[in-house]
């Protein structure tokens, strides 16, 4: 993969991004969160735009539409435009209605996005199936973790359709992808938003940021952030192989947890008390490492593709 973007991908970017300012942000993210709402208005937005289908262009693809995720996770859009464009369309042929909500059939507990969702992916054994959901089926639940989320234990003993045996390993590996790829927007926004503080906090007469330790800090985090976006976009741009696939969600969601535990210290643990957007992206970290059998899930898989086995 050139790690150069070509001037399409630049173009895409360029459009997206100026979408995006019009439609999401943090301040945007925390009222929607107050509502526990979902961002109908740029769900409608990206759909009118054709980002969703962007992985289905036989001019673009998988790298071009992780491109457009990662801005839409570190913009903080409510909606569920990873599922969409990210797993969707590894599965040729089928109508998979969105808004997109994924989970295990064993779940409990709450799901991103399930409240909205018109499928339901539901990875069951050797095969995905898919349950179809209409308006208001699924029951909200509060949440702080910055996604609106829902209840999907009625919904999951539905069984669903089958889409074909042996579809497990192409929904997992996607799913994984979508998370390390929201991830990696998380991080950045999260780690953009501390680096903003700390140049502005004083503290002993001096900028917070202008402390070398404070400095070693956060280029670690820097560091681990470029690590997990450059894994993740040779996973998107290889079109999801398993085995690098798992080996750059399972270093991303480790990521995840230091710049989560960094981020919070170093701003004194604003996040967690709403004075600052901090939360916004730092909360929605602890979601994306929750799913999907969290970092040793994505470690397991990574053995399983490497030497075999579970």
């Amino acid at each position: 993969m050139d790690f150069d973007l070509d001037d399409d991908q630049r173009a895409i970017l360029e459009a997206v991004e100026q979408l995006l300012a019009r439609h999401a942000g943090a301040e945007r993210a925390v009222a929607l969160q107050a509502a526990g709402e979902y961002d109908v208005e740029l769900d409608r937005a990206l759909r009118e735009a054709g980002f969703t289908e962007v992985a289905r262009d036989a001019e673009s693809g998988w790298l071009e539409a992780a491109l457009i995720a990662e801005a839409v996770s570190r913009a903080a859009g409510s909606v569920a435009f990873a599922g969409e464009a990210l797993v969707a369309p590894a599965f040729e042929g089928e109508n998979l209605e969105g808004p997109i909500a994924i989970c295990t059939t064993d779940h409990r507990g709450p799901v991103r996005f399930a409240a909205q969702a018109r499928s339901l992916l539901l990875l069951a054994g050797d095969e995905a199936r898919v349950v179809r959901l209409g308006s208001g089926e699924v029951k909200p639940v509060a949440s702080n973790f910055g996604f609106p989320m829902g209840d999907v234990a009625e919904a999951t003993r539905r069984g669903g359709r089958s889409l074909g045996a042996g579809s497990a390993p192409l929904l997992e590996r996607h799913w994984r992808l979508a998370l390390g790829i929201e991830a990696v927007g998380a991080m950045s926004a999260a780690l953009d938003q501390t680096v903003g503080y700390l140049k502005e906090r004083k503290q002993f007469g001096r900028r917070i940021a202008s402390f070398q330790a404070v400095q070693h800090r956060l280029a670690e985090c820097a560091i681990s952030v470029q690590a997990s976006r450059w894994l993740c976009l040779e996973a998107a741009h290889q079109a999801a192989p398993g085995e690098m696939t798992a080996t750059a969600v399972a270093y991303a969601m480790q990521a995840a947890e230091q710049v989560f535990s960094e981020t919070h210290q170093l701003s004194g643990a604003i996040g967690f008390t709403r004075e600052h957007d901090l939360h916004v992206h730092s909360m929605r970290l602890q979601a994306l490492r929750l799913e999907c059998g969290g970092v040793f899930g994505h470690r397991r898989a990574l053995v399983g593709e490497r030497w075999g086995g579970t």
